[in-house]
């Protein structure tokens, strides 16, 4: 959930309407795959309920993404196909974005563009400390160990849980 909320703070009230708007509701089974390695991509993923396994292309497990996490966002940033396949492990709802209409709107709309971008690069670098501390690279850190939010981000969490529960609200709908 904590990476929803990364996300959905830096955005407006009106930006997460038009990607619940936009988005389309994917319910995916158990051990179907929902995106391949190397293979194409057309949309970006929250996931709203379930849980999947991010696979390297030797078969290892490399992550496990629920609630709140976000897929296919490195493919639009730089237009390069996957490089990990995603499976879910249980039944698992996701809204998805695609791609072409995502890839219009942060063209068409700067002030759009400055938040989602922001809002990328915060939950990728995130993603990245979360990595070199699960890989020993962080000297054992404490302050990077804490897993607290940014003051930032905490100051935006309220609106980012409301956000997202409007966002579920509106796809149940």
């Amino acid at each position: 959930m904590r990476k929803v909320l990364l996300i959905l703070g830096q955005l407006t009230d009106s930006d997460a309407d038009w990607l619940a708007a936009n988005g389309v509701l994917r319910e995916i089974s158990a051990n179907a795959t929902l995106i391949e390695h190397g293979g194409r991509i057309d949309a970006v993923y929250f996931v709203l309920d379930g849980e999947l396994a991010v696979i390297s292309p030797r078969g290892g497990v490399i992550a496990r993404v629920s609630v709140g996490d976000v897929l296919g966002e490195m493919s639009l940033i730089d237009s390069q196909p996957p490089s990990a396949s995603v499976r879910a492990t249980r039944n698992t709802r996701l809204l998805a974005i695609p791609k072409t209409l995502l890839a219009d709107k942060l063209a068409g709309d700067d002030a759009f563009a400055a938040r989602f971008y922001r809002a990328l690069a915060m939950f990728l670098a995130e993603r990245m400390r979360n990595t070199i501390s699960r890989l020993g690279f962080d000297g054992g850190d404490a302050e990077a160990d804490s897993g607290e939010l940014d003051e930032d981000v905490l100051d935006n969490v309220g609106q980012a849980g409301a956000r997202f529960d409007r966002m579920l609200r509106r796809l149940q709908a």
